[in-house]
């Protein structure tokens, strides 16, 4: 799964573990989608794609890094998808925030 035409979780599903946040014509970021393509296959987790240019707030934190690798909205890695550290972590349940 790649792009979402609807938010996530509009459907009352929660939101996918994994947000790719890439940009257009990015060679590193078509990499990252095949990388994130093979890992969602091997682990079966769903994943969306966001456009870094298309919101201010990314743009501010992320314009430097894309592609930008999100876990559970936390940032996981850029540059390169770790993919057997991504499934290993995906592995593990996500857990509460910090106290």
């Amino acid at each position: 799964m790649s792009s979402e035409s609807r938010p996530p979780g509009a459907d009352g599903d929660p939101p996918p573990r994994l947000t790719l946040i890439t940009r257009a014509q990015c060679h590193l970021c078509d990499v990252a989608k095949e990388a994130m393509a093979r890992v969602a296959a091997d682990t079966g987790e769903a994943w969306v794609e966001v456009d870094v240019d298309s919101d201010p707030a990314l743009l501010e934190e992320y314009w430097d890094r894309v592609p930008v690798i999100l876990v559970d909205g936390k940032e996981h890695g850029y540059w390169r998808v770790e993919e057997e550290r991504l499934r290993r972590d995906l592995g593990r349940k996500p857990g509460p925030g910090p106290a």
